[in-house]
């Protein structure tokens, strides 16, 4: 008798243990922490989660163009294709983001580079205190400035050492630089992600082409702003480039006249950038139906008393623009 019951004993201990370190983990698993807070190397590690999630920077203005700020969760609506989605993150206005500052240098960029790089500090010095920025350099050459051995930093003395690392010569991979910020994105803290291009716009050296670098700005869902600087010749330039990869990816591209500055610019993104909320959601997928590879957004939003509201965000997205995340961090 009791060479029977021990083995049987044992089975249910071990399988009322396993169960109950499968219920500790889960749990482990249902939250996220800042890199501050994750635990010692003693500890167990923590379980990532995968989830696809759909994030929207989002914009409300009213009748007089002026950003609506001070809004909660209650009062976002997101609807995509016409059914309405269970908002899973959402952050007030000025969550701080992650910036890919990616300038030009190629010849003609040569007499623009001092403005440039006071625009750089103008707009890191706009910014949120949180955001994490980086330099992407491009002429022949495609160049990620290092911050002291980091990914990022929010020092606006060290972006300008950056800009000013390289000199302006030779021809233009603007796609081939657009593509290595969106690559090192992938590094990004933060939920919010934008690169800015400063440039004439023109490309007549890279390797990669438009379609490439638009497809991964929509993988990671970037959004891409641009300072476009173009001169009286209109020697190398090429302004539809930047119009287009602004307007594909939800951003906008500026062409300072001669009453506006670079350095004016660059502060108008900083602010746009700050006066966003964020939305994601979870897209609910039927089991027998993939469904369009496309799929229309709607926010809506509810002020009461505050008149004619207006919505900025994306339009839509496409299935292989969903993001990927793996134990997502706080920002």
């Amino acid at each position: 008798m009791t060479r029977t019951t021990r083995p049987h004993r044992f089975k249910q201990f071990r399988m009322c243990y396993c169960l109950a370190v499968a219920v500790f983990l889960s749990g482990e698993a249902g939250y996220s922490q800042s890199p501050a807070q994750r635990p010692s190397s003693t500890a167990l590690p923590a379980i990532a989660v995968k989830t696809e999630l759909v994030v929207l920077p989002v914009r409300v203005i009213d009748r007089n163009g002026d950003f609506v700020s001070g809004l909660s969760l209650d009062h976002f609506r997101v609807y995509q294709d016409g059914r309405l989605q269970r908002i899973s993150l959402f952050q007030p206005e000025d969550a701080p983001v992650s910036v890919g500052l990616i300038v030009d240098h190629s010849r003609s960029m040569g007499p623009k580079l001092a403005e440039v790089t006071a625009a750089i500090v103008a707009f890191s010095t706009s910014s949120n205190p949180q955001d994490e920025m980086f330099v992407v350099d491009f002429n022949d050459d495609v160049s990620l400035e290092p911050h002291d051995g980091r990914a990022f930093t929010d020092d606006p003395a060290e972006l300008a050492k950056a800009v000013s690392a390289v000199s302006a010569r030779g021809q233009t991979k603007l796609y081939d630089a657009v593509n290595e910020g969106l690559k090192h994105l992938q590094l990004a803290h933060r939920d919010k992600r934008a690169l800015i291009i400063v440039s004439d716009g023109g490309d007549n050296a890279s390797q990669h082409r438009y379609r490439d670098v638009l497809a991964l700005a929509r993988r990671s869902q970037t959004v891409i702003y641009s300072i476009g600087l173009l001169g009286d010749s209109g020697e190398e330039e090429n302004p539809g480039i930047l119009r287009r990869l602004c307007q594909d990816t939800g951003g906008i591209a500026f062409f300072p006249e001669a009453k506006e500055t670079v350095r004016t610019v660059s502060a108008r993104i900083a602010r746009d950038l700050r006066e966003q909320y964020t939305l994601g959601f979870a897209p609910q997928r039927r089991t027998s139906d993939s469904g369009p590879d496309y799929h229309k957004m709607d926010v809506k939003v509810s002020v009461p008393g505050r008149g004619r509201i207006r919505v900025q965000t994306r339009r839509g997205y496409f299935n292989s623009e969903m993001l990927a995340a793996f134990g997502k961090r706080a920002s």
